[in-house]
């Protein structure tokens, strides 16, 4: 039976500067490369499960919001190019495309972003009630938080209405009701985003990172996956756990690593845990995930690092 996966979320043109070193407040540096590209956390995503997917019996689905301009045209060009499915891909003539800035700093890999979201605000309800028979006959939706909470809400009572698994990749933090966090399937923070949550510091240990799971847990969430950087992820649904290593990469650029990761576990939710969730199927999940994250950061760009399915196999 064929899978299908809804990634509901944001589009931007990210505008990428490398230097040796990122500047101080009031500080000028010098670049050394500078590159216009797509992202966005939804299309990130998006393009991750695509590639992901792609070679399987698995369709993505992206709805989004870009505005009918220059910036729009790269996104077009990037969905296009990709053969992603834009039908429920609105251009808009009143809005501008959202836009991210994006300092990386060559040493570390480490980054500094700041997003101008544009048309993404304005992705709405009708949007979505627009494309309700894809998520009728979906096997995953998968968003995140540069849109609306309106608009992640009605993403969520659609999934659930069609008893389909809904994922939120809680990124950026922001505050969220406890309504909105009850029944949600997949909650997927990293260690930052979770202790946000939790109204903690960032965990420390793995009983730091079981302490913030319990208390996620708590709200009515089903299960929490925490991705931890270079020692992999974590995962519970309250009765087991585990943590699935990350694999040994040397990183160039960790921008986007969170969405591949996000794109990757959502393809491998859809195909492997659309019945009873065991620990081994979630292991092997995570691990689809994090092998597709890890070949992301050696690599550079956001959705243009994303790895194919060949690849995440083979890695």
């Amino acid at each position: 039976m064929s899978k299908k996966i809804i990634v509901v979320g944001s589009s931007n043109t990210d505008i990428t500067g490398r230097a040796e070193r990122l500047p101080l407040y009031g500080e000028t540096v010098m670049g050394t490369a500078m590159m216009i590209g797509p992202g966005g956390k939804g299309l990130n995503q998006a393009t991750a499960a695509h590639r992901a997917a792609k070679g399987a019996d698995c369709e993505m689905i992206f709805i989004s919001r870009i505005g009918n301009d220059a910036f729009g045209k790269v996104l077009i060009d990037h969905i296009d190019g990709e053969g992603m499915n834009k039908k429920c891909v609105v251009v808009s003539d009143t809005d501008t495309t959202g836009c991210a800035i994006i300092e990386i700093e060559e040493g570390s890999a480490q980054n500094r972003i700041v997003v101008i979201p544009g048309a993404n605000t304005a992705l709405s309800e009708a949007d979505l009630l627009a494309a309700e028979d894809e998520f009728a006959s979906a096997s995953a939706v998968l968003t995140q938080l540069e849109v609306s909470l309106d608009t992640v809400a009605t993403a969520k009572r659609l999934a659930k209405k069609y008893g389909k698994p809904f994922i939120l990749n809680p990124a950026p933090a922001a505050p969220l009701s406890d309504e909105m966090l009850c029944g949600i399937d997949w909650f997927t923070p990293n260690e930052t985003e979770a202790a946000f949550y939790a109204g903690g510091k960032e965990p420390d240990s793995i009983e730091d990172v079981r302490e913030i799971a319990n208390l996620l847990l708590g709200k009515g969430i089903k299960n929490v996956v925490i991705t931890l950087g270079s020692r992999g992820a974590y995962w519970t649904d309250g009765k087991e756990e585990i943590v699935v290593p990350s694999h040994k990469v040397k990183a160039i650029d960790t921008v986007g690593a969170g969405d591949t990761f996000n794109g990757a576990l959502a393809v491998a939710i859809a195909e492997q845990l659309d019945g009873e969730v065991t620990s081994e199927k979630v292991a092997n999940a995570l691990d689809f995930a994090n092998r597709a994250a890890g070949i992301s950061v050696t690599r550079k760009g956001a959705a243009s690092s994303c790895p194919t399915r060949e690849e995440i196999l083979n890695f």
